[in-house]
């Protein structure tokens, strides 16, 4: 390969990703400590300018469309490599700190005993985000609550977030919206990354990469995690899980030419977390609670694209995930299986001011478990979809897409969206966009990822879920400065929700009313020199049907949210930065302490140094010291009914931690 080719998706990609002024602003890690030359700050200049005409020439794969972030209807916030780079020395071996930092994007703690989290867009359900790995779903239909935690951010090139309903693209699996995880390229330069942190945790991650000829080039990343158990308040709980996870995934990129490339990628990962009482620990009435999950997760994905007569292209996308857990809960053991295939061809091309496509899709899912059968499902689903991005004028550009899929179970499901681009001005960028799609019924709920799925009774009567979504978003950039602005609101119509039976199982029904959620969002980047300055607010009014008749707040989300942040970074000299959080107040259900949570503020830090090919750095997380159990008790007074021994988390439980780490350029 000649020197300076990057990689792109599935193929080459002539574009080049830089960090200031992207669609998304630059995120920061979080900041402060250690001694650090200090950085010089320079006053805005050409090399500015230059910066904001560069960044929006980032292909956009996410969306099928491949066009560039600027010209794309539908929004797409771009988290490139260079801000990802910042990030990965917080929690080298989970991406929940990287993500968590992006405005509308909430990590709550899902089976909270094992340290799990999932991703929630803009209030909705974590099982709603479709989480995909270089275009595939790799982690499965639905990701469960350990998913995100066992991706290392050290071969990420850059990460897609489209926000809303994505059932018109993506199908059943979308109906939040989309992660996409864009994968690092063989041009990349090789690394190994060691981290430790004062709570236990030990991380070794490694990234190799290689072109052995012009048209061949691969990647390997490959880790291994631990972390001890933590019982950080001395009441006999593991307030940190403790677990050991080991993960390697190779890929290979050709490129033959003439638009002909072949990308495939191959994940195991194994791990073993255990959660509970510490061992010789007791509760006060003498008894044990023990919780343990193993994972074994194997996947597989290959992507063609083919260039045919004219500029029209043929691409296939085909990829398996089976994961295999045994879980520990108590003195109940649970074994399932989860297997996930997905095929996809697409073709694409220009007419007149047209760039459509067209698409064919097959997915399979399918849960089994001997120790609960109820559980258990098997769903096939192929679909048909469209896209079409046409031009109104200079300043307007609009993308219309639709997809009908005919699911095996539930029926078929027509699924359209439509996003429109519209420049009254050179600094000002509107974007409009509506769409509504469908999601089929699951028992992998936060219920049961924190128990079991033996709590589950036989399904009965269950609908679809069928959703609605619309945003308003406002851009404006102009000598440094990015200001966007978002208006957005969803409804999910029988929306699946679990409730409590008798003897501790759990029914999975239809809510007898809709799920609202509406919300703005804030973000601002400032940039002069070497420093960034970042500021964002995010407002969401979730609501519910309340049992017994009514609507009530939706719980474990907070109404309001920010971050202010810096950052002072050279180069070739290392980063200085500090990270200021605001969470707010939180509804919570069957809490024996609280109905609503406690607004808290976290102060962060961050020190980087380098010596040439070697960086060393100095996190200090959570510096104001916020554990949820400095306000209430971590363990309820009793069990509850199906057999959960803490309430839910709603604040970090870790409270003040440090970690040093080195990364090493190959």
């Amino acid at each position: 390969m000649a020197p300076g080719t990057e990689w792109a998706l599935y193929g080459r990609d002539d574009g080049k990703m830089n960090d200031s002024g992207c669609y998304w602003p630059r995120r920061l890690p979080l900041p402060l400590i250690a001694a650090l030359a200090m950085l010089p700050i320079n006053g805005a200049s050409a090399e500015e300018d230059e910066d904001e005409q560069a960044v929006d020439t980032i292909v956009v794969t996410g969306t099928r469309s491949g066009n560039l972030v600027r010209d794309e209807p539908v929004r797409v916030e771009v988290l490139p490599e260079e801000e990802i780079e910042e990030n990965l020395s917080i929690q080298p071996g989970n991406l929940s700190t990287l993500l968590s930092e992006m405005a509308g994007l909430h990590m709550q703690a899902s089976a909270p005993a094992l340290g799990g989290t999932t991703l929630r867009m803009r209030g909705l359900s974590g099982r709603h985000t479709l989480v995909l790995q270089d275009g595939l779903p790799l982690l499965g239909a639905q990701t469960d609550a350990f998913g995100l935690l066992q991706t290392p951010p050290l071969d990420l090139g850059r990460v897609e977030v489209i926000k809303g309903v994505g059932s018109a693209m993506y199908g059943g699996s979308a109906l939040g919206g989309v992660l996409n995880l864009v994968s690092r390229r063989p041009v990349s330069e090789s690394e190994v990354l060691l981290n430790r942190s004062s709570r236990g945790a030990t991380d070794a991650v490694g990234f190799f990469s290689g072109e052995p000829t012009s048209s061949l080039g691969y990647t390997v990343t490959a880790g291994a995690h631990d972390q001890s158990r933590e019982d950080i308040d001395g009441d006999a709980w593991a307030d940190l899980a403790g677990y050991r996870r080991y993960a390697v995934r190779p890929r290979l990129f050709w490129d033959g030419g003439n638009g002909t490339s072949v990308f495939a990628t191959l994940g195991l990962v194994d791990e073993d977390r255990k959660g509970g009482t510490l061992s010789g620990r007791t509760f006060h009435d003498g008894t044990r609670f023990r919780d343990q999950l193993e994972t074994q997760r194997l996947d597989g994905g290959v992507v063609t694209n083919t260039t045919l007569t004219g500029d029209q292209e043929l691409n296939t996308r085909w990829s398996a995930t089976h994961t295999s857990r045994e879980r520990r809960f108590d003195t109940q053991q649970v074994d399932d299986t989860q297997t996930t295939v997905y095929g996809e061809g697409t073709l694409s091309g220009h007419s007149g001011g047209h760039h459509w496509l067209l698409g064919l899709a097959l997915q399979y899912e399918r849960l089994k478990s001997a120790n609960a059968p109820a559980a258990e499902y098997s769903y096939v689903t192929p679909g048909a979809f469209v896209q079409d991005d046409f031009s109104l004028g200079d300043a307007t550009k609009v993308s219309a897409s639709a997809r009908v899929d005919a699911h095996d179970e539930y029926g078929t499901f027509v699924s359209p969206r439509l996003s429109a681009l519209f420049r009254p001005h050179e600094e000002w960028t509107i974007r409009a966009s509506v769409g509504s799609g469908f999601s089929a019924p699951t028992p992998l709920m936060d219920e049961t990822e924190a128990t079991s799925l033996a709590a589950i009774l036989p399904w009965r009567n269950l609908k679809a879920e069928r959703a609605v979504s619309s945003s308003l978003d406002v851009k404006w950039a102009d000598h440094g400065w990015e200001i966007n602005a978002s208006v957005f609101g969803s409804e999910i119509r029988d929306p699946l929700t679990l409730h409590s039976a008798p003897q501790g199982r759990l029914e999975l029904i239809n809510a007898a009313g809709p799920r609202r959620i509406t919300g703005t969002e804030l973000l601002l980047h400032y940039t002069i020199g070497e420093l960034h300055v970042i500021g964002s607010a995010t407002y969401l009014d979730a609501t519910e049907a309340a049992p017994g008749g009514g609507r009530r707040t939706s719980e474990l989300l907070p109404r309001f949210s920010g971050e202010l942040a810096a950052l002072l970074e050279d180069e070739e000299r290392g980063r200085i930065g500090l990270e200021l959080s605001y969470t707010g107040k939180q509804p919570l259900f069957d809490n024996p302490y609280r109905t609503v949570s406690k607004d808290y503020v976290e102060l962060n830090a961050l020190a980087e140094i380098k010596f040439g090919r070697v960086a060393v750095f100095l996190n200090a997380i959570n510096l104001t010291n916020v554990r949820q159990t400095r306000f209430d008790p971590l363990l309820l007074p009793n069990a509850a009914p199906d057999g959960q021994r803490i309430v839910d988390v709603w604040a970090p439980l870790a409270g003040r931690t440090f970690n040093l780490g080195v990364k090493v350029e190959l």
